[in-house]
This record gives structure tokens, sequence and C-alpha cells, in this order.
């Protein structure tokens, strides 16, 4: 089963026409919106998945954060959340699951953001997460369908996390690389998502799962535009190259790549193991935000200003080919 097999199932469903749904099923974004009156919508979003470091704590912190991005990345803000629990109360002590809480609950507070309820099971395998509920206004509503040829891309954070979290399991990656991964996963993009909305995206995605180019694949193929991703400016953890050199891959990466392979295509000169970082999902990544190019620049600056230090303009968009993504190594003059 490929990393998009399920939402594609999902399309297949006789679903129930509303016209107040302004983003559902169908669309493929980063969560659904529900308009409420000309002036106000609600944004909705699930998100939940086993732990990605061994600090419970940090996990409920990266776990929350991971949920809220997708309110973020379409220009809201969110307001609400509910605790997504499955526990192995026979295997873990309840102090584990308490510091998660407690983690999640941390990231919420910063966040602005009130716990109002959750669900819990008693399962084998831990997983924690987040239902959101956010606002937006319907015309400042960000989505991944309005990328426009000339639109310059901006990424918020590095890649690399899926690789880098798999040497982590492995033991084979220090304490010092295992925090700062965790501190970027950790870090919410409330900052990016009001300054992109402030100076005016054109359309948005956080990085995730998918991975950069399944991601961007999405973007290029919802706005019927064609993407170029360079290399040279693209941003990433350095150990992340180093393991993927020794084949630590997460198994997602390989189905990232099966399943995206047909609408990405990769000039020769661009690494394997750079390709690799491309496909790598990612968890709680940064937002990939689509701009005119005259706006880039300042957007760039206001996030440095902010101390969104690791952005960078990573490619463009271009007419052609619709709905394909092309990875070279570096604009050529």
């Amino acid at each position: 089963m490929g990393p998009g097999d399920l939402d594609k199932a999902l399309c297949d469903l006789p679903l129930i026409p509303n016209p107040n749904v302004i983003r559902g099923v169908a669309s493929l974004d980063d969560a659904g919106v529900y308009k409420l009156t000309d002036e106000l919508a609600i944004i909705q979003t699930i998100d939940f998945f086993t732990p990605v470091v061994d600090d419970p704590y940090t996990f409920g912190q990266i776990a929350a954060a991971n949920a809220l991005s997708d309110v973020y990345a379409m220009g809201g803000k969110p307001l609400t959340a509910m605790n997504v629990v499955c526990f192995p109360t026979k295997s873990l002590d309840i102090s584990v699951l308490k510091d998660i809480l407690r983690g999640g609950l941390d990231k919420m507070r910063e966040a602005g953001v009130a716990l109002v309820g959750g669900h819990s099971i008693d399962d084998t395998e831990l997983k924690y997460g987040l239902s959101v509920t956010g606002t937006v206004h319907p015309n400042r509503l960000v989505t991944n369908a309005g990328a426009k040829a000339g639109d310059k891309l901006i990424l918020t954070k590095p890649l690399g996390t899926g690789i880098i979290s798999t040497a982590v399991k492995a033991k084979m990656a220090d304490e010092e690389t295992a925090a700062k991964v965790a501190k970027c996963m950790a870090t919410l993009n409330d900052k990016a998502s009001e300054l992109m909305s402030e100076v005016g995206a054109h359309a948005c995605t956080d990085v995730t799962g998918f991975g950069l180019l399944g991601h961007t694949v999405q973007l290029a193929q919802n706005s019927q535009v064609g993407i170029n991703i360079y290399i040279a400016s693209t941003p990433f953890f350095p150990e992340a190259g180093e393991f993927a050199k020794r084949g630590l891959c997460p198994a997602g990466l390989h189905r990232n790549r099966e399943f995206y392979a047909t609408a990405v295509r990769i000039a020769s000169e661009v690494p394997s193991h750079m390709q690799d970082i491309l496909f790598d999902p990612q968890t709680s990544g940064g937002l990939l935000i689509c701009l005119a190019a005259r706006k880039a620049e300042l957007l760039l600056n206001k996030l440095r200003q902010v101390g969104v230090g690791d952005v960078a303009i990573i490619g463009e968009v271009v007419s052609e080919p619709r709905g394909v993504v092309t990875v070279i190594s570096q604009k050529k003059a």
C-alpha cells in the first residue's frame, strides 16, 4: 500500500455534498475547512503516531506540535484540542502516559490552545496525538492548490528527521544529534504561519509523512503547475546525509519514492543520499510556502528576525510540466 492509497480510498466513498465544506476529503489538503459565516470558518484535523524519541515528555511535545501544524499550514489559528491516546497498560507504567500528556499540554499552552477532552484505549502499541480545531477567515484561507507560475518556494525547517529518528532507534545517533532534531520537531510553525498570511502566500502545505517531494507533488498537482527544487538551496541536517549514505533509511522513505516516482524527475548529478533526504518522511516538519517572487525575500527576512533560522528559498513554480516536480543541483544562470 502506498502513502496516498488511504486518502484515495476515502475519496472513493459516496461523500455527502455540503456547500459549507470549503476543503474536504476530496481536496487532499492538510485539514478540513467548514464555513460557519462569511467571515468565519473552522479548521479541523487529527494526527497521532508512535514514539519517534525515547523521552515521553519530548514525544508528547512533538506529537502536539505535529498535529497543530496542519492548522498553521492553512493560515489558521488553533483554538482547542482533544487528546488521542493508545496506551499499553500491561507493559508500560502509567507514569509514562502522564509524562506524554504533560508534554502535549505544555506545547498546547505555548500555542494558546485549550485542551477540552480526549479519548484513550488500551492498545498493544503506544500512540499519541491530537484532534485540533482552529479558525480562519474564509478569504484568508491558504490551501495546497494556489501555487502560481513565478512563485518562489520557502521551506521553514531542515529535512532529515525520519532518517535521524531511524538512526536514534538503531542506537547510532549521538545524544547531541538526537536532542537537536527533537527540538526542531517540537518547534511550532505558528510564527511562519502568521508571517506567511501577513505577507500574502499563495499556497502552503506542511512537510510531514510524504516527505518533501511527496508534499511538493501534491502541491504541483492540485495547483496544476510544475515545481523546480534546487538541492543546493535546500536545508537539511548534515547528520541525515551521513546516515543515508550508510543505508539508515525508514521504510516510509522507500514507500514515498515508489508512490511518487512517476511525478518526480531528478537530475543525474543529484547524489543518491540527497534523493533519500528528499523522500524522507518528516515528523512535525516545516511549512512549504509558495508566494510571489517579489515577496519571497521579505518573508525570508521576517522569518529570520523572529528566530526561524534554517528557513530558505528552495525552488520556484513553473508553468510546465504540470503536476511534475523537477530536482536539480542548483538553478542555472
